[in-house]
């Protein structure tokens, strides 16, 4: 859970640092707000898709973890 917790903390902070509202972020990774939100507070269950959709749009890699 605390990696679910650390990419949501980093998700909202590089969109606050690219001054994007929710709304900008799910447009832009042609996603909805409800999954935006639900990426950022950690919670619901969004696709990894969309999870990597935002990320890439905010310029930030997933990586796994072994």
């Amino acid at each position: 859970m605390d990696s679910v917790l650390a990419i949501a903390a980093s998700i909202r902070a590089a969109r606050k640092e690219a001054g994007l509202t929710q709304e900008d972020l799910s447009h832009l990774a042609e996603t909805s707000e409800r999954t935006i939100r639900a990426i950022e507070t950690g919670t619901g269950n969004p696709s990894l898709r969309a999870v990597a959709a935002a990320a890439n749009v905010l310029g930030l890699r997933l990586t796994v973890a072994r």
